[in-house]
């Protein structure tokens, strides 16, 4: 599955989250670094989620850019 993500700019850091799964959430202290971040999140949350016999939310959220 392919999740869209939000990563932004924190005071010395970033940070990063998965409008798809709630309460997912990652930092790190470069773009690359919190990217590797998320992505374990999100392994991770997915794997809690069938651990607890959840359903895994289904990616539907879609991240685009508008010049303005």
């Amino acid at each position: 599955m392919r999740y869209a993500i939000i990563i932004e700019k924190a005071d010395g850091n970033y940070s990063a989250y998965v409008p798809d799964l709630p309460g997912c959430v990652a930092t790190g202290a470069s773009v690359a670094e919190v990217e590797v971040e998320i992505r374990e999140a999100i392994r991770f949350h997915i794997e809690g989620l069938k651990t607890d016999g959840l359903p895994v939310p289904p990616p539907t959220s879609i991240a685009n850019y508008i010049d303005a």
